[in-house]
């Protein structure tokens, strides 16, 4: 049910985004006033999360490790799952955002006949993860050339690169095809485990289906409807100057995968997709593990008035003896 709560709600921003296309008036929301909004959302919500969590205390050490410590000079210590420098940390955050690896490492446990616990790699949910999430940041670079003007070297060679196996015309971006499948099957990932399908949720769904929505439409904007491509790029280079224009001639299709997108963006602060910013405030990865190497004492600790066991025994010590139990130091 929460997949098609979710479903239905993108198929809604679709229809809405297609039906209001079609007319002058609901199109100056959809170009101007929607992706503005989200924008504005968007900023202050990530801004806001981000200030929230830097400001969290974290007095101690609570790195996570998977290897040895740095301890004395003859034991080898694992630099990387152990990290006790700022650098070893630095190349584990590298790991970690540029190639998923902790995900790499994940494993799932299957109950079989018997009853009997079998436990296995995971290498495909690895593998969609890190396809979509590159996928997704090269489309990002290669939308940047609607929104320059000249389109810098960079944009235009990851383009080229992109669309290294041309079929036919348009070119086609080999990254269409990669993060369209990773999503279909993080999706039906979801829908068919039903351990995955007991603990997921509506935003884990509306997630899924907006990003899905997003690529849809942008692949039938390329391959299938024709739109005005100098319309659109005026219409980015607007919103980026803050000269807005409603354009024309480019068809609903364009406002629905606008108006997805602007709601992504809205969506962005209050979903699981902050982990994009959350990573690297996390002090489980971004701290080194030097405990042994440093004292770290908790900052915030305060004088705090104790009770010792002796001045306890000898402020009971009458009751003591005459309830016959011993005492220490008669």
């Amino acid at each position: 049910m929460n997949f098609l709560y979710a479903l239905a709600v993108v198929s809604a921003l679709i229809m809405l985004a297609l039906i209001g296309g079609e007319s002058a008036g609901p199109r100056l929301f959809f170009a101007t006033i929607a992706p503005y909004t989200a924008i504005a959302i968007f900023l202050a919500g990530v801004i806001y999360r981000t200030m929230k969590w830097a400001r969290s205390a974290v007095p101690f050490r609570i790195s996570t490790t998977c290897g040895q410590q740095k301890s004395l000079s003859w034991i080898r210590h694992s630099r990387l799952e152990s990290p006790c420098s700022k650098l070893g940390v630095a190349a584990r955050m590298a790991l970690e955002i540029l190639l998923f690896r902790s995900l790499f490492r994940n494993i799932k446990a299957d109950l079989r006949t018997g009853p009997k616990l079998v436990y296995g790699e995971e290498k495909f949910l690895w593998l969609g993860a890190l396809a979509f999430h590159w996928s997704f940041l090269i489309i990002l670079l290669r939308h940047l050339r609607f929104f320059m003007e000249p389109v810098p070297r960079f944009v235009l060679g990851l383009g080229s690169v992109d669309g290294f196996f041309q079929v036919g015309t348009p070119v086609f971006y080999s990254t269409d095809g990669i993060i369209f499948a990773a999503l279909v099957y993080l999706l039906l990932r979801r829908l068919r485990n039903p351990q995955i399908r007991y603990i997921s949720l509506f935003s884990d769904y509306l997630a899924l289906c907006l990003l899905l929505g997003l690529v849809s439409t942008g692949i039938l904007m390329r391959y299938f409807a024709k739109v005005d491509i100098l319309q659109i790029k005026e219409t980015a280079v607007g919103l980026v100057t803050f000269s807005p224009r409603v354009p024309e001639g480019v068809g609903s299709l364009f406002f629905a995968h606008l108006f997805l997108l602007s709601a992504l963006l809205a969506y962005f602060p209050f979903s699981k997709l902050m982990h994009m910013a959350g990573v690297f405030l996390s002090p489980t990865r971004n701290l080194p593990n030097d405990s042994r190497m440093k004292r770290h004492v908790n900052p915030w600790d305060y004088p705090v008035k104790v009770h010792t066991y002796a001045e306890w025994q000898d402020e009971f010590r009458d009751k003591i003896k005459a309830a016959g139990l011993p005492l220490e130091g008669q």
